[in-house]
């Protein structure tokens, strides 16, 4: 039976654009920065300006593809081992998110831990989303944060490699540009 939330019927979005912010989110856990360096927040606040609403939801669009990717990679690796991804991911980054009360206020968590689920279950997390009304401002930095956290946790999976997620994410698109 096919839902309304079924990744088929999602928009993908930016993807790219979302994973070079992603990646750059990344980098900067691995370079030791508690804060984010001034110059790179700029250059991310003069992008983020110079889009228009279709460009800003495609980046939408894009972080939650990203999002259920990451959770797929996940899903698959948890079924290879007889575990159940989220019994094994979801808690551990709901606990994550709730050690970070400056990125995740309280009353987001519920909704990036549904959205972990959504995807987690195989379902769009923006079209899952989507049900709820339109994304609030007071979501944009825990989506960003969830999809950072994701990444972290499959590059500490894959044994510390601190690029695999984005390398796992650029070899898919590369697969989907010569298919």
């Amino acid at each position: 039976m096919s839902s309304s939330c079924d990744p088929q019927y999602a928009p993908v979005g930016d993807v790219s654009t979302a994973l070079m912010v992603i990646d750059s989110r990344l980098k900067a856990v691995y370079d030791g920065r508690t804060e984010t360096d001034p110059e790179q927040q700029q250059m991310v606040d003069q992008f983020a300006a110079s889009l228009g609403p279709a460009e800003f939801n495609a980046l939408l669009d894009g972080t939650c593809t990203l999002i259920y990717m990451f959770m797929n990679w996940l899903r698959t690796a948890c079924e290879a081992h007889d575990k159940d991804v989220i019994e094994y991911v979801v808690p551990t980054l709901v606990a994550t998110m709730r050690m970070m009360p400056r990125t995740f206020r309280p009353e987001v968590i519920p909704t990036m831990a549904g959205l972990l689920i959504a995807a987690g279950s195989g379902l769009s997390p923006n079209l899952w989303r989507a049900q709820y009304g339109p994304w609030t401002d007071a979501e944009m930095n825990p989506l960003e944060a969830t999809a950072v956290l994701l990444g972290e946790h499959i590059n500490r999976m894959s044994g510390n490699d601190h690029n695999f997620a984005t390398r796992l994410i650029t070899e898919a698109l590369s697969s989907l540009d010569q298919g």
